[in-house]
């Protein structure tokens, strides 16, 4: 039977689902999705396998059906089960204009008693449209539909995915492209969206299993004692063993810059492995527009092309001066539309590379179908230093790390210097280590990238076209930090998981600073649904519009919001396991004196 709801086609009151149903979702969603690998080998003989052309399918007009559907696919020689978009991983890319008012029907045709759900990754639209099961709205069940109906006020490169169980890592994601009323502010002749994912041959649900248990599974690039003699003939023996027992004291490495690499996954770009080697067209002289998406579950990319500069022009689909680099790190969840311009060879290497220089993906921009170019080796793997976590050990223990903490306040935070601590972080099992002296650090290309002779973009370099859209100077500040525990394998704001925390509360209407401080040795890219949240420079003034910000290990970034969206929504790290683990909240917007 389907089934229409009532909610999602007239924009009706919300059921008031609890938090407390998204949490029991996830956890049935641990059972649910083994069954679902059992079930997708039944229904194997009648799915069709992905796409096997060069891009993804893609939908274009207002009025749009999918279908999640499971599929088997086979990216290692193994064939496995999938989660799909009409038959397709990625999904088709939905191709909007600006101004419209589209409607999406989509249709769980997914074995067993499994829920689904489709989030529209930074489209600005009504609470109920939003697509996060306990907060939006029930969730899709099988041989059930959900009307998807909004305005489309922005344009630019987004993408969507699902917001229930591990759906995402089993292949549930796609592009979407908001064509704008207006010409973009930049010219060429072709464009190619390029969609990078990370792929486990894993049960989505056993692979969380496996990080509870064992988080540092992947992390078989430890030190050894050759290091370890090699540093002290460098730095001296009592560097060395200062530097050990710190770390040793943390419980913790230096090269843990990843929860889940290379040895687990294997790196796709739109949908094709390296060997595969996904085909871009261009002419010589051309301007070609890349539309660069990280849709993966938990790996961040450090992307370039050798041989070609990459103009940034768009970060998460709003216009940027633009900057020309020779290489960046996309985030995951975050979009840069960049323009090359190929000459002189015939074919180049998109390359991307994991953080922890683990694995790959690539694909080719060629002037003809089945050439090739030299693909780069990976760059030898960084090790975290202690600055990379804001760490002052020159400072420990000599203050109340407790003291002078103000959740919210009517002044303008300080951005460098100490850090103050939520007391909800004191003898939290969700912490294992804090944040000594933390800094926005905008100007850093991150860990890996620093040494190198080229340029890297950093989100220093990133500026809003037209400049601030609200204006206003925030009315009020409100500071949270990302917490966790590396042996546990558990996450939190202040401390706290998102079970046992109370919902943020906007005023509908206001202008408000958010101050997000990184106390983990993780990168965390935060994503705020239904609102911009526009980062701030180092001196606390509007810099640039994102959907979703990177929290370095050990930084301080504040982003200003308008509270414009009334409703509920999800406010949480995009590394998916880091979400399930506890790193959420939600957010009420309301009209004030409620």
């Amino acid at each position: 039977m389907t089934l229409f709801s009532s909610a999602g086609c007239g924009g009706a009151a919300l059921p008031d689902v609890s938090r407390r149903r998204f949490v029991q979702g996830l956890a049935q969603g641990l059972g649910l999705s083994v069954g679902l690998s059992v079930a997708g080998r039944a229904s194997a003989a009648t799915a069709t396998s992905p796409r096997a052309s060069h891009a993804p399918q893609m939908l274009t007009g207002p009025d749009l059906a999918l279908d999640i559907g499971a599929t088997r696919v086979n990216f290692t020689g193994r064939d496995r089960p999938a989660i799909t978009v009409n038959g397709g991983l990625p999904g088709p890319t939905l191709r909007w204009r600006q101004g419209d008012t589209v409607t999406v029907r989509v249709t769980n045709r997914l074995p067993g008693h499994v829920q689904t759900s489709l989030h529209w990754h930074g489209i600005q639209l009504p609470a109920n449209m939003d697509g996060v099961p306990g907060m939006s709205f029930d969730g899709i069940y099988p041989g059930q539909a959900y009307l998807y109906r909004f305005h489309l006020r922005q344009a630019g490169t987004y993408w969507y995915h699902s917001h229930s169980l591990h759906q995402e890592q089993a292949g549930l994601y796609g592009a979407i492209i908001v064509d704008p009323v207006a010409p973009a502010p930049y010219r060429y002749d072709r464009e190619h969206v390029v969609v990078l994912s990370d792929w486990t041959d894993l049960d989505p649900a056993a692979l969380y299993s496996r990080l509870k248990k064992m988080p540092s599974y992947d992390n078989m690039f430890r030190r050894t004692v050759g290091d370890f003699l090699s540093d002290i003939r460098n730095y001296g023996w009592d560097a060395t063993v200062a530097d050990r027992k710190m770390w040793g004291g943390m419980r913790m490495t230096p090269t843990d810059l990843s929860d889940v690499n290379g040895l687990t996954y294997t790196y796709l770009m739109n949908g094709h492995t390296p060997a595969a080697n996904w085909e871009a067209g261009f002419r010589q002289g051309e301007r070609v527009l890349l539309r660069l998406i990280n849709a993966a579950n938990m790996s961040y990319f450090d992307f370039r092309i050798p041989g070609l500069k990459l103009t940034v022009v768009a970060a998460d689909g709003q216009y940027v001066h633009p900057v020309t680099v020779d290489e960046l790190r996309i985030g995951v969840a975050e979009t840069y539309d960049v323009i090359v311009e190929p000459v002189g060879q015939d074919a180049f290497t998109l390359f991307a590379q994991d953080i922890g220089r683990t694995g790959f993906a690539c694909g080719t921009l060629t002037s003809r179908p089945g050439l090739r170019a030299e693909v780069p080796p990976l760059d030898p793997r960084p090790i975290l230093a202690m600055k990379d976590m804001g760490m002052d050990h020159a400072a420990h223990g000599k203050r109340d790390r407790y003291a002078g903490f103000v959740a919210e306040r009517r002044d303008a935070p300080v951005l460098k210097g100490p850090v103050s601590h939520p007391r909800t972080e004191r003898n939290s099992t969700y912490v294992d280590m804090q944040a000594m002296v933390a800094q926005p650090r905008l100007s850093d290309p991150g860990v890996g990238l620093r040494d190198r002779e080229t340029k890297v973009l950093s989100y220093a370099d990133l500026h809003s076209l037209d400049g601030d859209p609200d204006g206003r100077d925030p009315g009020r500040t409100i500071e949270l930090h990302l917490t966790g525990n590396m042996e546990r394998f558990a996450w939190a704001f202040d401390g706290v998981p998102f079970m046992d925390a109370r919902p943020l509360r906007f005023n509908y209407g206001e202008r408000l600073r958010v101050v997000l401080v990184n106390d983990t040795m993780m990168h965390h890219p935060v994503h705020l649904h239904g609102m911009w949240s526009d980062l701030e420079d180092d001196h606390g003034a509007f810099q640039v519009r994102k959907h979703t910000v990177d929290i370095a290990p050990g930084s301080r970034r504040s982003c200003r919001v308008t509270a414009d969206a009334l409703g509920r929504w999800a406010y949480h790290c995009h590394l998916l396991y880091h979400m399930d683990g506890g790193m959420m909240r939600e957010v009420v917007v309301e009209e004030a004196g409620r």
